[in-house]
C-alpha cells in the first residue's frame, strides 16, 4: 500500500492510534502510552502531547520480538519470558517534537515501538513512548516514511 500523505494521530484518551492518508482513516490499532500521565520533563516518563514528526526509523527487516537498547539489536524476546522490564522490541520511529513544549522529545528517546508486555496495550502501561503489539509495529513502520507527522492529543 502506497500513501500519499499519511499523518498519525495518537489518543491518550481512548489509547488508540490512528494512521491517516490525507484525510482518510487507512488504520487504527490500540496502544498504550505513559502510566505516569502527560508531561514534558526530561526524565519524567511521561508521554507529551502536541505536533511531532517521525525522525528516525530503527529495525527494518529485523525479527518480531528483537530487543533494542539505544537503537541496537541485542536479542531477541519471546511470548512466555519475563515481562517485568518495559523493553523496546521490534521496530523504532523515534519522534522528534516540532513545538516549544516538546521539542525535547527527542532527546527524551520518546519512541512509537513494539513491546514485551502485549496484553497492556489499550491501557495507559508505558514509560512515556507509545507501544504497538510487534505484528501492529511491523504494519505501521512498513506504512509510514521518516519524516511523517504525528499529532499525540489528550
Amino acid at each position: 500500500m502506497s500513501l500519499t500523505h499519511p499523518h498519525l494521530e495518537v489518543s491518550i484518551g481512548m489509547q488508540r492510534l490512528r494512521l491517516f492518508d490525507d484525510r482518510r482513516l487507512v488504520r487504527e490499532w490500540p496502544c498504550s502510552t505513559s502510566k505516569f500521565g502527560i508531561g514534558f520533563t526530561e526524565g519524567s516518563n511521561k508521554t507529551p502531547l502536541g505536533r511531532f514528526i517521525i525522525k528516525e526509523k530503527h529495525g527494518d527487516g529485523a525479527e518480531s520480538g528483537t530487543i533494542f537498547k539505544s537503537r541496537q539489536p541485542v536479542g531477541h524476546w519471546q511470548p512466555g519470558m519475563e515481562t517485568k522490564s518495559d523493553l523496546v522490541l521490534t521496530r523504532i520511529l523515534w519522534l522528534h517534537g516540532t513545538e516549544p513544549r516538546n521539542e525535547n522529545t527527542f532527546q527524551r528517546y520518546i519512541y512509537i515501538h513494539g513491546t514485551n508486555d502485549e496484553n497492556s496495550i489499550g491501557r495507559p502501561a508505558s514509560h512515556g513512548c507509545v507501544r504497538l503489539r510487534n505484528r501492529e509495529m511491523i504494519e505501521l513502520f512498513n506504512l509510514v516514511p521518516a519524516g511523517t507527522p504525528v499529532w499525540i492529543e489528550e
